[in-house]
């Protein structure tokens, strides 16, 4: 035991008591005893500082799953801290409901799962961190994701994006169209779009409005009027942030992520309207992409969102966050840019000959993310086993990797 009145919670609550009903009673206690609140409170605050000393990425702890550890993924890899408390489920069920605000609470006990953001300020001293975080039900208790958001942009030249694309993604180039950035989860998709929303704030005279859940980094406005709006805080939903954003003046609209045909429909709307969107899925290449986009639609109406979809899309970044010699992460991606050749394979359903384009669109900025791994390789950044792990295409990085030797 870690929190002075687990035992307190064990003795007080039947053990038939469970799920959210054992959540809001353990919710009452925290609220007529402050100590334990605080103390709950401080024991989050204490593991999510060690996230920075530790230089890790998520943090993972609560539910039978964990053992009672606290989880951490650094450079890629998640393990039990040792160099930390162990928490039973009850002291975890409480350390997750201590940093969410009623309404939270709220959504946790209905839909069973809530996002939010957290901002830690450790002194006045240190800079403010902030953390994207998850709490769920897992086995009738509660289970938490923490991630840590990077405060500091790397640079656009960090992305080592040919000249061109940058060109596209820049609103002063180009003013109009939908721009994708997707990946699995943790494959840095948000930082990646974050870089790209700061090189447009610097750079152009706008206004950029981001939608998040939950807004992960704060830009502070410059050459650009830069809104944030957090689903759930600010805006009900994407779909509609999407739909009054267009009554907001808009240059740029920043969708945080295409989960549902419905947000897929309205920003395939939106940015048919003449505006410039940014927007991210989870997927692992630029060609699934379109595949998954198209997809979440019925096959009646799978034609016009191909037809649209031609029209509009501009550029498709897919990335992966891949270990390095170094013993840290390096950004792979594969980038296909629109052309009237691609906007044909898209019209004509013909989506397959598209990484046929990507492969031999050196001279537009395109590559496969095999050609992109076998960079890495070639530079000596990556092993020559990471580049086949982190291959969509094995064969042909094998035979990449066969060519180089």
């Amino acid at each position: 035991m870690s929190l002075s009145f687990q035992g307190e919670i064990k003795s007080r609550i039947p053990e038939y008591v469970m799920g959210a009903d054992k959540m809001r009673q353990i919710d009452v206690l925290l609220s007529a005893n402050e100590v334990w609140k605080k103390e709950a409170y401080l024991h989050m605050r204490k593991l999510l500082y060690h996230m920075v000393q530790k230089k890790s990425s998520d943090m993972d702890f609560g539910g039978y799953r964990a053992n009672e550890y606290i989880w951490y993924r650094t450079f890629g890899d998640k393990a039990p801290e040792t160099k930390v408390p162990t928490y039973t489920v009850d002291e975890t069920n409480a350390m997750a409901l201590s940093i969410l605000s009623e309404a939270q609470k709220n959504v946790l006990y209905e839909k069973r799962s809530i996002d939010f953001a957290y901002t830690l300020v450790v002194s006045e001293n240190e800079p403010i961190i902030r953390y994207r975080g998850n709490v769920y039900f897992e086995r009738n208790e509660l289970s938490v994701n923490f991630r840590m958001i990077n405060q500091k942009l790397f640079p656009l030249s960090s992305l080592q994006l040919p000249e061109q694309i940058i060109h596209r993604l820049d609103l002063q180039y180009e003013k109009s169209g939908l721009f994708l950035i997707t990946g699995i989860t943790g494959s840095g998709k948000s930082s990646t779009l974050d870089i790209i929303v700061d090189m447009n704030n610097h750079n152009n005279q706008a206004q950029i409005i981001i939608l998040g859940n939950p807004i992960e980094y704060i830009h502070k406005s410059d050459k650009c009027i830069v809104s944030h709006r957090e689903v759930g805080a600010d805006v009900v939903s994407f779909e509609r942030g999407c739909v009054e954003a267009l009554r907001q003046d808009p240059d740029i609209i920043v969708v945080g992520e295409m989960r549902d045909p419905e947000t897929i429909a309205t920003v395939l709307e939106v940015t048919d309207s003449g505006h410039k969107v940014f927007s991210t899925l989870h997927t692992s290449s630029t060609v699934d992409s379109i595949h998954r986009i198209i997809a979440e639609f019925p096959p009646d109406e799978q034609e016009r969102i191909r037809f649209r979809l031609a029209d509009v899309l501009k550029v498709v970044i897919s990335q992966k966050l891949v270990p390095n010699k170094k013993g840290s992460v390096t950004l792979a991606k594969e980038i296909l840019t629109v052309d009237s050749s691609v906007q044909a394979a898209i019209r004509n359903g013909n989506i397959t000959e598209i990484f046929q384009m990507i492969t031999e669109g050196k001279d537009k900025g395109m590559f496969t993310m095999q050609q992109d791994l076998h960079r890495l390789y070639r530079m000596g950044i990556i092993e020559a086993k990471t580049a086949m792990n982190y291959a969509n295409n094995k064969k042909v990085m094998a035979n990449l990797l066969k060519f180089q030797q």
